[in-house]
């Protein structure tokens, strides 16, 4: 065999073991990303049987919360990126510390959440919204901003542990949170086992007990588990805060924040354009945007692995490994979101018919979905790539390409084809996928300059 043809087996044997490496610790980060959606998708299952204005609600309700959610997650996701690269350079002590400093941060994001939407409360019958569907909303509402405090501490604890490569607690932690959100739901909602019958509201109580559980749950294991235990006892997390540990967090995570919730904002907007359209066109949206969250926690799983790896091997100082793990990732995740643009375009309104009965929101729903099936794979695309850059440190022209691509093409485009064009609820969707399409592109370059080798 000669030089060139064993160049050429050694990659493919390189890249196909990295992108193995990177599905091992994958596939249990996707599982419990799908497992916390459930609680969402369970919820608007649950809450589509009490009528087209709850599931608005819910829907109106999740699109204001979404945005400082998502930012909140890109902030707490240098958690996993810092402590990935302080194992990787073998500085096990300093990994500690941004878990301490990380757990801080997730408390600060998620009590300012709760005040935010507090303050708040009085402008929401200002937007444009039916009164029946925000009246109903803002119980809902309160409840969930309270949710998200121990959700945002479970998800710094859990990046510290899937940096350690430890990725099957935290799954097994949100599996539980979903099974018991199940349970209270039915008990809260509909008024089972002598609770009271609260509706919409009971949905949002039911959300925050589990959440509380789920974290509770971690914690626990983290505290007495034989592969954490000793650097978890041995963090000083009473002692005063260091300026240092911060700034890496914080030079990395707002960036990050930023890029995700250009993003999401993007979504948000839409949903209240939905909402200008009528209470159906926005029930109909959010049947459809559960489904394309459901599916999209698959890449985004896959995106966190990605990350953790990239940083791993960064900290290592093993450039040469860095290609073969973001491009393999890429490649899961197209090929992972093909499957779900399949089933969309294919299955739509029998998967609208889970959620409603209503003919119009029914025909609307499909619609939709066949659109999220063009944009599936795009998403899948985009949400790697930029994970993958940020576990090269590399935040600052993501940010940019963020910008770009969801507010000076994708909300203007929502805009003009949902309304000007007349083409309604889709046209909307459609200036969505133009969006998420433009980031994937600018993206796939991006990563593609910053793993060239030198």
């Amino acid at each position: 065999m000669d030089a060139t043809a064993i160049t050429v087996t050694g990659l493919r044997t390189g890249w196909l073991a990295e992108t193995q490496a990177t599905l091992r610790l994958a596939v249990p980060m996707i599982t419990g990303q799908l497992a916390q959606m459930g609680m969402q998708f369970c919820d608007s299952l649950m809450i589509g049987l009490l009528g087209v204005v709850p599931l608005a609600a819910s829907s109106f309700a999740i699109s204001l919360q979404s945005p400082a959610f998502v930012a909140s997650m890109g902030l707490l996701s240098a958690v996993g990126v810092r402590s990935a690269q302080a194992l990787g350079a073998r500085q096990r002590a300093d990994a500690g510390e941004v878990l301490r400093h990380g757990m801080m941060l997730a408390l600060g994001a998620g009590l300012t959440f709760v005040i935010g939407i507090w303050l708040a409360e009085p402008l929401f019958s200002r937007m444009g919204q039916e009164p029946a569907v925000v009246e109903q909303a803002k119980p809902f509402l309160r409840f969930f901003a309270w949710s998200l405090v121990p959700t945002l501490l479970w998800q710094a604890l859990k990046q510290y542990s899937e940096a350690h490569n430890l990725a099957r607690p935290p799954m097994w932690t949100a599996l539980a949170g979903v099974s018991l959100n199940l349970l209270l739901n039915w008990v809260f909602i509909f008024g089972h086992l002598g609770a009271p019958a609260l509706g919409l509201t009971g949905s949002g109580l039911a959300t925050l007990i589990a959440r509380t559980a789920t974290f509770a749950m971690l914690a626990a294991w983290a505290w007495n588990s034989p592969a954490l235990r000793e650097e978890v006892r041995a963090i000083h997390w009473l002692r005063r805060p260091r300026w240092l540990p911060f700034r890496g967090l914080l030079t990395l995570g707002i960036p990050g924040s930023i890029q995700l919730l250009m993003e999401v904002a993007a979504f948000s907007g839409a949903a209240v354009m939905m909402g200008m359209l009528g209470a159906r066109a926005l029930a109909a949206h959010q049947i459809a945007i559960t489904y394309a969250a459901t599916t999209f926690m698959v890449p985004l799983g896959l995106a966190f692995a990605v990350s953790l790896r990239l940083g791993q091997a960064l900290g290592a100082g093993e450039r040469h490994r860095l290609r073969a793990i973001g491009f393999g990732g890429l490649a899961m995740g197209a090929i992972a979101m093909s499957v779900g643009a399949v089933l969309f375009s294919v299955a739509g309104r029998w998967f609208a018919g889970w959620f409603t009965t209503d003919p119009e929101v029914l025909v609307i729903a499909a619609a939709l979905l066949a659109v999220a099936g063009v944009f599936q794979i795009v998403d899948g695309i985009q949400v790697v790539g930029m994970a993958a850059l940020r576990g090269l440190s590399d935040v600052r022209v993501p940010t940019l390409i963020a910008f770009a691509s969801y507010w000076v093409v994708a909300l203007p485009l929502c805009y003009l084809l949902g309304f000007r064009a007349g083409y309604g609820p889709t046209g909307i969707w459609w200036g969505l996928a133009a969006g998420l399409g433009c980031a994937a592109v600018l993206l796939i370059w991006r990563l593609a300059k910053k793993t060239r080798e030198r």
